[in-house]
């Protein structure tokens, strides 16, 4: 678990205003992108396992709400979002200028999709929480605490 952490935790430590030209073909590019799969990420596969260690319950990928979150609480009406930094634009303004117009649209329809969907289930009475991948890289156990504390253990 450590060795992902820190190389989630170099993820973030990228020079900014850096751009780096990308070695592969745009065919080679995408074949690749398309093979990164929405659910069972490394991300998830730090912080579910844990979860469910402490004592936690919650139910994973619920699709009987708007969104899909990744991890939920119905009795407590929470809903859990663990976004990858890439796919959901962290930092989106400062480097959408590097990216290509196909990646750059992609990645501002997820984030206007993420205001939207987190906007609907507030007003449904739901908490949404937004866990970005490098808060849980710069601070995994304090990112766990507090979900933890979230969702509460139920015995």
């Amino acid at each position: 678990m450590k060795g992902q952490l820190a190389r989630l935790a170099k993820k973030g430590r990228k020079k900014r205003g850096v751009v780096r030209r990308d070695l592969l073909s745009r065919k080679e590019r995408s074949l690749r992108m398309s093979k990164i799969r929405s659910r069972d990420t490394n991300f998830e596969k730090l912080v579910i396992p844990a979860l469910r260690k402490a004592g936690v319950r919650f139910r994973t990928h619920y699709r009987g709400i708007i969104g899909t979150p990744d991890i939920v609480n119905t009795k407590k009406k929470v809903a859990i979002f663990l976004d990858s930094d890439f796919w959901h634009g962290w930092r989106y303004p400062a480097w959408k200028n590097n990216l290509s117009k196909s990646w750059s649209k992609k990645i501002l329809q997820n984030r206007l999709r993420d205001r939207r969907v987190t906007r609907r289930l507030r007003s449904s009475g739901w908490k949404v929480i937004r866990v970005w991948e490098h808060q849980l890289a710069t601070d995994y156990a304090e990112t766990l605490r507090d979900l933890k504390r979230i969702l509460g253990t139920i015995s």
